[in-house]
């Protein structure tokens, strides 16, 4: 089968979600998924459980350098180098195991920032191995890598209860 590449963009809520979702499906089928995430804190509650289904293999992030917009000069240089190692481990995990999915989670953001070599990350969009399927998920999806993708979905906020004061909620956004 065919590896195809999807794009999760858009300002709504819900493209990491999408993601997770297509990783339970895929290990559900008793396929293998590497799973990671760019500019999170590896503290969101669904990596509970996705860490202890047998075929998904989550990769962390070591640090958390906060909200782009906040990082410092010398912060933005340390966050490059370490999404670069993580980028480059998980590509290199996804061509070296059995590895049928690949997801991405935040990497559009991360790319769009330069906070990975973006063209070290299109090379392996153009080259990635036939059977292997990436999700890719973040907010400004570029058009280079929605040119790339066979899947784009634009997920758009209408009302968010953020605009009223609301806060993040465990279970829900968390």
């Amino acid at each position: 089968m065919k590896g195809l590449i999807h794009v999760y963009t858009g300002d709504g809520k819900g493209k990491s979600t999408s993601a997770i979702g297509l990783s339970i499906r895929c290990a559900g089928n008793g396929k293998k998924v590497i799973y990671t995430q760019f500019l999170k804190d590896n503290q969101s509650s669904e990596l509970k459980i996705i860490k202890e289904i047998d075929n998904i293999s989550f990769i962390p992030c070591v640090n958390n350098y906060g909200f782009y917009s906040q990082m410092t000069e010398d912060q933005k240089v340390k966050a490059k180098e370490m999404y670069t190692d993580l980028l480059e481990k998980v590509i290199e995990g996804a061509k070296t195991t059995d590895c049928q999915l690949l997801v991405l989670d935040e990497v559009i953001l991360a790319y769009k920032f330069r906070l990975i070599d973006q063209n070290s990350f299109l090379h392996f969009l153009q080259t990635k191995p036939e059977g292997l399927e990436v999700v890719m998920t973040g907010r400004y999806a570029p058009d280079e890598l929605i040119e790339l993708a066979d899947y784009v979905s634009e997920i758009k906020k209408i009302k968010h209860p953020y605009d009223n004061g609301i806060l993040a909620r465990d279970g829900i956004e968390l």
